[in-house]
């Protein structure tokens, strides 16, 4: 009999409706996406099998050759029937047939699918958050560079959509980076806690064969076996971490986007998307619509939408390893993780493609009334009021400008007397040339030195400082990616050599 199943508690096959609902989607789900992962795991379980003397020498080189080349052949050499509910019953199925069931089936001594496959979803879904760090990181460079150009591109600031005080565009752009600095912070913590490998721990309370799950960790590139078994095989809150830093960060890509399409409409005319990230209307010639923005909003909705379902699946779960709380959401997790790195992708590119009106966004900053919280600090420095006295003042020179359709570059020293006067019974006598400096923008910017503040000066800085940070973010991510891609070439050479060469593979 050269056939093995794992069904042999049940007498009848899957229902059709099963099979539609939830075998099939899910082995569609993890055929390319869990694969490659579960070869290497072989590989790695094999090496420890026989390097802890668990199983004799002779069978070992068979069935590393034996992955080895389901590895180079590919998903599609593994027959799939759909009446079996994971993607390992069938690789199991397929190696039995080439090698039989006796030393085919010794692949599986010392661990279960609840292990092994808690093992390659995490393997999977490093693989996808690294990806999203990279693109992370290109992000924060894309928008650190951009700050630095745009350092005194002058446009207004704004609090509840109304114009609040002068910035530049360069120092919107230095928020958004800091942002996503703690957003590569969250995410990367994610990391740490789904670089924890699983394998070895069986079903649940690990096995009487001398295993080495630290020998197996390190040859899959984890940082270190996840000790406690039950925990390990009933515990998917790395990826619930991950999905949460993923949601949070695509939440305020969206919040980006939005400031971008409000800017790029003709009542702004701040800003234009490239037109290889713009679409057009089938009826109006004249339309130009932010495509990949609004996409990447609806992005931002649909990863939001998957730590919904993941946490839904999760709770009122038993603490144990259970397909609702521990194999369901990995679905909505990949999803997300996919997402995630193309939405960063494209967000970058959106960046490199704008165009700036420049003096558009000056002029609305000079035309509004964002400099009016620095002639209330003036009239406190040259006429010794209170700021609240002051505040008062001002809010009527904006309110008498406003109703006699005066710009806020045309107020003047007597426009500040009769609200004082009004207001406090006397006039103020502001220098005009005060004035003329407190209403102008760029003025504004440059005199806001405090920390933290626009002045070129404190953008330097500032600029220089994040971009040592992210240099050093890059690098930890890269040297991460690098030590997984190190720690498969190095199991996969030393299946290779110990299928080529004879004698044992005990350390």
């Amino acid at each position: 009999m050269n056939e093995v199943s794992l069904r042999e508690r049940v007498k009848e096959p899957p229902s059709a409706a099963l099979v539609d609902s939830y075998y099939r989607p899910g082995l569609e789900r993890a055929r390319p996406t869990v694969f490659p992962q579960e070869m290497w795991a072989h590989l790695a379980h094999a090496l420890m099998l026989e390097a802890q003397g668990i199983l004799k020498p002779e069978v070992i080189p068979p069935i590393l050759r034996c992955v080895l080349d389901l590895a180079e052949a590919g998903v599609d050499s593994v027959p799939v029937d759909y009446r079996q509910e994971d993607l390992y019953s069938y690789v199991e199925k397929r190696i039995v047939a080439e090698l039989g069931p006796d030393i085919g089936g010794r692949l599986h001594t010392g661990r279960s699918r609840n292990d092994l496959n808690a093992t390659t979803w995490r393997m999977a879904l490093r693989e996808r958050v690294l990806t999203a760090l990279e693109g992370l990181s290109a992000l924060r460079a894309r928008l650190l560079d951009m700050a630095e150009q745009h350092s005194t591109t002058v446009m207004p600031g704004y609090t509840h959509w109304q114009h609040a005080q002068p910035v530049t565009f360069g120092y919107w752009l230095l928020a958004a980076a800091d942002v996503l600095a703690r957003d590569h912070r969250r995410l990367a913590a994610s990391l740490a806690h789904t670089n924890l490998c699983p394998l070895g721990a069986g079903a649940l309370t690990t096995t009487a064969f001398p295993l080495d799950r630290a020998m197996v960790a390190d040859l899959l590139g984890f940082d270190a076996p996840m000790e406690v078994a039950y925990d390990a095989v009933s515990s998917h809150d790395d990826g619930l971490e991950a999905l949460s830093a993923m949601s949070v960060l695509m939440t305020f890509l969206s919040r980006l986007a939005t400031d971008l399409i409000a800017w790029s409409t003709w009542e702004y005319g701040f800003v234009e998307p490239a037109d290889r990230h713009s679409a057009v209307s089938s009826i109006m010639p004249q339309k130009k619509n932010p495509a990949a923005l609004e996409h990447l909003r609806a992005s931002a909705g649909m990863v939001t939408g998957a730590l919904t379902a993941a946490l839904a699946c999760t709770k009122n779960t038993p603490f144990a390893d259970v397909n609702d709380a521990v194999t369901a959401v990995n679905e909505p997790m990949l999803d997300a993780a996919l997402r995630t790195g193309r939405a960063l992708v494209l967000m970058e590119e959106v960046f490199a493609g704008l165009s700036l009106r420049a003096e558009r966004m000056a002029e609305a900053a000079r035309l509004g009334f964002g400099s009016a919280t620095e002639l209330a600090d003036v009239i406190v420095r040259e006429a010794g009021l209170s700021f609240r006295m002051a505040h008062n003042v001002v809010a009527g020179v904006v309110s008498d400008a406003l109703e006699r359709g005066i710009s806020a570059d045309r107020i003047t020293s007597a426009d500040i007397d009769r609200s004082a006067q009004a207001h406090f019974g006397h006039a103020l006598s502001i220098p005009d040339a005060a004035v003329r400096q407190a209403m102008d923008p760029a003025e504004n910017i440059r005199t806001r030195t405090v920390q933290g503040g626009p002045a070129p000066g404190n953008m330097a800085a500032m600029i220089t400082g994040r971009r040592a940070a992210l240099a050093a973010d890059r690098d930890a991510v890269r040297g991460i990616a690098t030590r997984i891609d190190q720690a498969r070439t190095r199991c996969v050479s030393r299946a290779r050599e110990r299928v080529t060469s004879p004698g044992d593979g005990r350390r």
